[in-house]
C-alpha cells in the first residue's frame, strides 16, 4: 500500500512539474518584419539627406547580410559568395538558430554602422528584440549572437569597397573655359556631389565604366544641330506643360518622380531643405509592394530586395562614372544664358553633371530585375510618395514604371532627351548583366 502511494505521489509530482513547466514556443517572424525595418532605414536616410549613390549603399549592404543566413543550408537560395568575386562566404550557422531572427539582426548591426542618425533604428531594434526575447531567450540569443557574427563579416567586406577613402578625395573642380562644362544651379548652387563615386567597388560589374553609354549629341549652339534641339525641346516641353497648369499629367509625373533628397526652399535669409526619397528609395518602395501583393514569405521577400538593391547600387556607379567622364551642362544654365534668362525648370535641378540621367539609369536596372522576379504583366499601384503629399500612380508593369520614371526629367527640365533614353537603356544592360551573372535563386 505504502509503494503505491508513494508511486501515486511521484507521478502527481512529475505531472505537477510537467504542468508547471513554461511551454518552449519559436519566435514567428513574418515578411512585415522585415519591411518594417527597411522602412526605418529609408526613414533614416530622409532623415540624414544622403544623397542618391550613397543611399543605395546603404540598403545594399544590410541586404546582403540578411539574404547570406537565409541562404545558409537552404537549397532555394545561392550564397553570393559564389557570384561576388570579392565576397566570401559568412561563418557557418550554429544550433539553436532562428535564421530570420539572426537575419532581422544583422540587417540593423550594419545599417547602424552607415547612418548618421542611428537612433530611430536603435529604438526601433529594442522593442523589436524584446519582445523576442521574452518569446523565446534562448533561442532569440543564439539567433543574435550569430546574426551579430555575419553583420562583423559584411561590416569587414564593405570597408574595403573605398568609400572611406573617397570621402578624402578632392573636391570637384568647378571652374573652366569649356561652355559644355556643368555648372551648378540654382539655388543652393552646390558642389557637384560624389565626383569619385565610380572608385567604388561594384557588386557584379567588372567596372565602373562597363556599360558605358551611347556619346550624347555633340555640343553645340549651332541651331540645326542634334544638341541645341534637344536643348530646345526641354525649353519648349516645360513651356507647353505650363500651360496646361500645375494639375496636368506632366506636373503629376514630373512631381511623382522627383526624388530629389537636395530640394532647397528660400525663406528670407533662410535656406531650408525639403526631405525627400532617393530614386532608389523608390524603387526599393516598389519592390515592397511587389512583394506584398505576390504575399512574399520572409525568405522571397530578402530575396527579391537584395538582387534589387545590387542592381540600384551597380547602376548608380555605372551612371556615377559617366556623369564625370561627360561633365555636360544642364539645360537650367545653358536656357538661362541663351534663350530665356528667367525659365525655370519644374523640378529643381539636382546638383552633378547631366548625362546619363541617374533615375533613367536606375529605374532601367530596377524594373529589369522585378520583371525577371514578378513578370512583365504585373500590375500595381505604386503608393511610395502618399508620405510625400502626392497621390498614388497605376502601373501595368515596371517596365512601364520605368519608362515614365525617366521621361519626367523631361517633363521636370532637368534632362535632355539622350540623357532619359541612352540612360535607360545603360540600366536595362545593367540589369540584364545581374540577372546573367547573379542567380540566386
Amino acid at each position: 500500500m505504502k509503494g503505491k502511494t508513494y508511486l501515486l505521489g511521484l507521478i502527481l509530482v512529475i505531472f505537477l512539474l510537467q504542468a508547471c513547466k513554461k511551454e518552449v514556443i519559436p519566435i514567428i517572424v513574418s515578411a512585415n518584419n522585415y519591411f518594417e525595418v527597411v522602412d526605418k532605414i529609408t526613414e533614416t536616410m530622409i532623415h540624414d539627406i544622403f544623397s542618391p549613390p550613397v543611399a543605395s549603399r546603404i540598403y545594399v549592404y544590410p541586404n546582403i547580410a540578411a539574404y547570406e543566413i537565409i541562404a545558409q543550408n537552404d537549397s532555394n537560395y545561392v550564397s553570393l559568395s559564389t557570384r561576388i568575386k570579392s565576397f566570401t562566404a559568412i561563418p557557418e550557422i550554429g544550433e539553436n538558430v532562428n535564421k530570420k531572427v539572426a537575419a532581422i539582426v544583422a540587417y540593423i548591426s550594419v545599417s547602424k554602422d552607415l547612418v548618421f542618425k542611428d537612433d530611430i533604428i536603435i529604438k526601433y531594434a529594442d522593442s523589436l528584440f524584446t519582445s523576442w526575447k521574452e518569446i523565446n531567450q534562448n533561442e532569440f540569443e543564439s539567433s543574435k549572437e550569430y546574426g551579430l557574427q555575419v553583420a562583423n563579416h559584411i561590416k569587414n567586406w564593405s570597408a574595403k569597397d573605398n568609400y572611406k577613402e573617397t570621402r578624402t578625395y578632392s573636391k570637384f573642380e568647378l571652374y573652366s573655359d569649356d561652355p559644355s562644362r556643368w555648372q551648378p544651379t540654382p539655388p543652393a548652387y552646390m558642389n557637384g556631389i560624389e565626383p569619385h563615386w565610380m572608385k567604388i567597388r561594384p557588386m557584379v560589374l567588372d567596372s565602373a565604366s562597363q556599360f558605358k553609354p551611347k556619346k550624347h549629341p555633340k555640343f553645340s549652339m549651332d541651331e540645326s544641330s542634334a544638341f541645341y534641339k534637344e536643348l530646345k525641346e526641354v525649353y519648349t516641353v516645360t513651356n507647353e506643360i505650363r500651360k496646361n497648369g500645375d494639375t496636368s499629367e506632366e506636373v503629376e509625373i514630373a512631381k511623382f518622380w522627383d526624388c530629389n533628397p537636395y530640394v532647397s526652399t528660400s525663406k528670407g535669409h533662410l535656406m531650408i531643405a525639403t526631405k525627400k526619397i532617393t530614386p532608389g528609395a523608390h524603387w526599393i518602395g516598389i519592390t515592397k509592394i511587389a512583394c506584398k501583393k505576390n504575399n512574399f514569405n520572409f525568405e522571397e521577400s530578402v530575396y527579391a530586395n537584395t538582387i534589387t538593391s545590387i542592381a540600384i547600387f551597380d547602376a548608380f556607379i555605372s551612371c556615377w562614372d559617366e556623369k564625370y567622364r561627360s561633365n555636360l551642362i544642364r539645360p537650367e544654365t545653358l536656357i538661362n544664358k541663351t534663350i530665356d534668362k528667367n525659365w525655370r525648370p519644374l523640378l529643381q535641378t539636382p546638383p552633378f553633371p547631366e548625362y546619363t540621367s541617374g533615375h533613367s539609369v536606375v529605374s532601367g536596372a530596377s524594373a529589369t530585375i522585378l520583371t525577371s522576379i514578378f513578370g512583365d504583366d504585373f500590375s500595381f499601384t505604386d503608393n511610395t510618395e502618399l508620405p510625400y503629399g502626392l497621390p498614388v500612380r497605376n502601373f501595368n508593369s515596371f517596365n512601364t514604371a520605368a519608362k515614365e520614371a525617366a521621361v519626367s526629367r523631361l517633363y521636370g527640365g532637368i534632362h535632355y532627351r539622350a540623357a532619359i533614353d541612352n540612360g535607360l537603356e545603360q540600366g536595362i544592360d545593367i540589369g540584364k548583366h545581374i540577372l546573367k551573372h547573379v542567380v540566386l535563386k
